[in-house]
C-alpha cells in the first residue's frame, strides 16, 4: 500500500473516530463554547496527542482568552495533522518530527519546545534502563528477552503506533537508526502514543516510546533511564538525556488563514506560553539553543556508539518568525549550511539595527512579547525601561526597547 494511500487511510480512521466518540479516551478535547467565543475567528488544530497533552490544550485556551480567537482541538496522530494540514482540512498540524520531505517541504515546521523520547514499561518491571545499542537490538529484533538487559527471564513485548510517519516514533528511529522509516519488530501495534499508553499498564512484559509530557504525572507506566539518564526538564535541557526531539507546530504558507495563523506563531513565542510549556514537563524552544547548535553532534555520537557507520545530515535550520504583520518564512532544507548561516547572523544584524533607534510605537496586535522578541530583549526589561507595572501597551504607545 503506498504512503499516500495510507495517509488517507488514517484521515478516514480518524474521521470514523471522531465520530463515534472514540478520541475522548485520550482525555483531550475540546471545550464546550460560549456564543462569546463562537464569534471568535478559528483555527482548526490535528495532529498527535505528544503536542496535544504537552503544548495545545492550555495554549488554545489561553489564545481564546486572549479574545484573537480560538482553536478547535481534533488530536489523533502526526500523519493525520500533516496531511490535514496539506489538503487544506486543518489549519495547524501537531507533530513530533521535522519534515520528512516529499509533500511535506510544502509546509512549514516551526519548533515550539523540546520533550523527552520516554521509554516506558510497567512499574512491575525491574529493568530500569537501557543503553542506546540495546534499545536499536531490541527494536531490530535482536534483544528479545529481558533478561538480556537487567530484567527477569521474559519476552520483550515490544509497542510502537502502526503509522510509519508517527512523530515520536519517527523521531526515536532516526535517532538509533539514523532513518525515521526504519522498520522494527513490533508485532503490537496502535494508532497513537496515547492508546499506546493505556497497553503498556496491562502488560508487565511491556517496552514502547512516547514523551515525557505525556506520562511525566502517570504512575501507571515506569520511565526507564536511557545511558544511566532518566528523562527530566533538567536532563533535556542540558542534554545529558541524550533520547529528545522538538515539538513542531505545521502550518501551510497558501492556507486562507494565513494571516490569522501569523498571529498564533507569535504567540507562541510569548511568556505566558513559555510558562504553560514548562508546566507540562517542556523545554521551551528558545530556552536552550544549544540543543539545536548540538544536534548533528549528537546524532553521530548515538550512531557511533551503536555501531552504524552513517553521514547524518544536518537538521533544517527552523523558520524566522518575521515581523508581525507579516508571514514567517522557513529555510529551505536543501540551502547550504553557510547560507543558513548567513541568513541567521542578518536576522540577528537586524535585530540589533533596530534596537539602536532606541524607541519603537506600539502597532495593531503588538504585545509586550511580541516587541520583546523583536528586539532581542525581555518583557522584564522593556517594562523597566519603560516604568510600566503591567503587561497592557496601547495602540501607538512609543516604548524604549535599549537600555541606553
Amino acid at each position: 500500500m503506498s504512503s499516500r494511500i495510507s495517509r488517507l487511510f488514517i484521515v478516514a480512521l480518524f474521521t470514523a473516530c471522531a465520530a463515534t466518540g472514540a478520541l475522548a479516551a485520550g482525555k483531550t478535547k475540546t471545550p464546550a463554547k460560549s456564543s462569546k467565543a463562537a464569534a471568535l475567528p478559528s483555527l482548526t488544530w490535528r495532529g498527535d496527542y505528544a503536542t496535544a497533552r504537552g503544548v495545545v490544550d492550555d495554549v488554545a485556551k489561553a489564545w481564546e482568552k486572549s479574545g484573537k480567537g480560538r482553536i478547535d482541538i481534533q488530536p489523533f496522530n502526526t500523519a493525520s495533522g500533516l496531511d490535514a494540514v496539506a489538503h487544506g482540512m486543518a489549519d495547524v498540524a501537531g507533530s513530533a518530527r521535522g519534515s520528512a520531505g516529499g509533500t511535506e517541504t510544502d509546509l512549514q515546521f516551526m519548533p515550539v519546545a523540546y520533550d523527552a523520547l520516554a521509554m516506558i514499561t510497567h512499574p512491575s518491571n525491574p529493568a530500569g534502563n537501557l543503553t542506546v545499542k540495546q534499545l536499536h537490538d531490541i527494536y531490530f529484533g535482536k534483544i528479545t528477552n529481558w533478561k538480556d538487559v537487567g530484567g527477569k527471564d521474559a519476552p520483550i513485548n515490544l509497542y510502537a503506533v502502526a503509522s510509519p510517519g508517527d512523530g515520536v516514533e519517527y523521531s526515536l528511529r532516526r535517532l538509533i537508526f539514523g532513518r525515521g522509516n526504519q522498520p522494527v519488530a513490533a508485532p503490537r501495534l496502535y494508532v497513537n502514543t496515547a492508546k499506546l499508553e493505556e497497553a503498556v499498564t496491562l502488560d508487565p512484559n511491556a517496552l514502547g516510546v512516547t514523551t515525557l509530557s505525556g506520562v511525566a504525572n502517570n504512575g501507571k507506566v515506569k520511565m526507564v533511564s536511557v545511558n544511566g539518564v532518566r528523562p527530566s526538564v533538567a536532563t533535556v535541557t542540558d542534554g545529558s538525556y541524550i533520547l529528545y526531539t522538538p515539538l513542531y507546530l505545521v502550518t501551510n504558507a497558501n492556507s486562507p488563514k494565513a494571516a490569522l495563523i501569523q498571529q498564533f506563531m507569535e504567540f507562541l513565542h510569548t511568556d505566558t506560553v513559555k510558562a504553560l510549556a514548562r508546566q507540562h514537563q517542556l523545554v521551551p524552544y528558545s530556552d536552550a539553543p544549544e540543543l539545536a547548535a548540538n544536534d548533528t553532534a549528537r546524532r553521530e555520537k548515538i550512531l557511533a556508539e551503536i555501531g552504524i557507520k552513517m553521514q547524518v545530515e544536518p537538521t533544517p535550520a527552523p523558520p524566522v518568525l518575521a515581523a508581525p504583520g507579516a508571514t514567517y518564512a522557513s529555510a529551505s532544507a536543501t540551502a547550504p549550511t553557510s547560507e543558513r548561516a548567513l541568513e541567521a547572523k542578518q536576522a540577528v544584524e537586524s535585530r540589533k539595527a533596530a534596537a539602536a533607534s532606541e524607541t519603537h510605537k506600539v502597532a495593531k496586535g503588538e504585545t509586550l512579547s511580541i516587541i520583546a522578541e523583536k528586539y532581542s530583549v525581555t518583557v522584564a526589561q522593556l517594562k523597566d525601561w519603560n516604568h510600566l507595572s503591567n503587561d497592557t501597551v496601547k495602540l501607538d504607545q512609543v516604548l524604549k526597547v535599549s537600555g541606553n
